[in-house]
């Protein structure tokens, strides 16, 4: 009796540690972000860079706000998800993505030469890369910046427009042409340096630039020739694309409503309004 006694227990405690098994690799205990399917999901980790206005930035209250955090806010809204706002350092994007400490990357993120990297959203602004002088420096035009110090921010899509080997001839000659083409970590930075005069100009993103002319009066101009134009759109994991139609899906839905033009009002001084290009 005692040894079947012995075998019943045991075939027991087989079985609990099967299930125990089969609960914490199995969907019913997955924890929500990255892998957490449709159903299970209860929150959306947003990465972006905090001091990448009008997008994604730090307000003088403390927190973290932007355009494209407040698109996200709208679509948690409406599925359901806790936001969280996830300030990263920009050059490690790609191993915060692929690690899954954030869901996306969602912060004026260009898609153009991407593509193939990410699973990428449609693109929903259209943007330009344009160069940033000292309003009294006398740079008018793109050839004035021969011989001149240029900045941008590290893998940043402007230091790809000025470096990128494949088909890019005329941007390669522009840079060429510079005294020095120098990288920071962040555009406030940039921008520092530029009005401290250790710099001759920054390679921006449109949007950023508008920022900075209108909260700096005339302390800078942009000039009127840009660089190169590209496309934002939400990046998330190569293959995630049941996140991405979830998002994608909402967007179209917030367009349709107007709600993106009315979050885009609420950037008027940016011109975001002129650059939303979802569905067209």
């Amino acid at each position: 009796m005692k040894k079947y006694l012995g075998i019943f227990v045991a075939m027991l405690m087989s079985v609990s540690v099967l299930v125990g098994c089969g609960s914490t690799n199995g969907k019913a205990n997955a924890t929500p972000g990255q892998d957490a399917t449709a159903a299970e999901r209860t929150k959306l980790i947003v990465g972006f860079d905090a001091e990448y206005p009008p997008y994604g930035y730090r307000n003088d209250a403390g927190d973290y706000v932007g355009f494209d955090l407040d698109l996200a806010a709208e679509v948690c809204q409406r599925h359901g998800w806790e936001l969280v706002k996830q300030p990263i350092d920009w050059d490690a994007k790609d191993m915060e993505l692929n690690s899954g400490s954030i869901d996306c990357i969602w912060n004026g993120f260009t898609m153009t030469g991407r593509e193939d990297s990410y699973t990428f959203s449609d693109p929903y602004v259209d943007n330009s890369i344009v160069f940033v002088v000292k309003a009294d420096s006398g740079i008018k035009t793109k050839a004035d910046l021969a011989g001149k110090v240029v900045m941008t921010q590290a893998d940043s899509s402007a230091l790809t427009a000025l470096t990128n080997q494949e088909d890019n001839d005329e941007n390669l000659a522009l840079a060429a042409s510079f005294a020095s083409l120098e990288q920071s970590k962040d555009y406030n930075s940039a921008f520092m340096n530029l009005e401290a005069g250790s710099i001759d100009a920054i390679a921006v993103d449109i949007g950023v630039a508008q920022y900075q002319l209108t909260s700096r009066g005339d302390t800078f101009a942009k000039l009127e020739e840009p660089l190169s134009t590209e496309q934002y759109a939400v990046g998330f994991k190569k293959g995630n694309t049941e996140l991405r139609d979830q998002v994608q899906e909402t967007l179209y839905e917030m367009l349709k409503d107007g709600t993106i033009d009315t979050i885009a009002a609420n950037y008027k001084d940016y011109n975001l309004d002129q650059m939303i290009c979802l569905g067209k």
